[in-house]
């Protein structure tokens, strides 16, 4: 069991950057595929980026390669988002997620996670 907790969300400027962080509350993070989703208003979840559990590599949604990195600390039980040259189209509230089993070919997938936290507004003004 763990419980997750976003923060960092707010608004800026398109160009500008945020830093979300998520701090996991529970025990064996550091055994945990750690993920942050986002979703606009009107459109499906969508994959930002991952961390897998095992190899501690990470993988980015198409749409923002280049742009954020996701990094962990698992010595503070958090995960950080850090978001450049953001785009109005980057506005949504985005989502931390965690599991603890799901398989790498499902790791884009917002139904292979069991634990989210309550989401953080990004908004980003052109």
């Amino acid at each position: 069991q763990v419980t997750l907790v976003e923060t960092g969300g707010g608004m800026v400027q398109a160009g500008g950057s945020l830093r979300l962080s998520c701090a996991a509350s529970g025990s064996s993070f550091s055994r945990y595929t750690m993920a942050w989703f986002r979703q606009a208003p009107g459109k499906e979840r969508e994959f930002v980026a991952a961390i897998f559990r095992s190899t501690y590599r990470t993988y980015y949604g198409d749409s923002v390669k280049g742009r954020f990195t996701m990094s962990r600390d698992n010595a503070k039980n958090s995960v950080y988002l850090q978001m450049n040259s953001l785009k109005p189209e980057d506005t949504a509230v985005y989502y931390c997620a965690a599991d603890l089993s799901l398989i790498l070919s499902s790791i884009a997938q917002h139904t292979a996670y069991d634990y989210w936290g309550q989401g953080t507004q990004v908004t980003v003004s052109s």
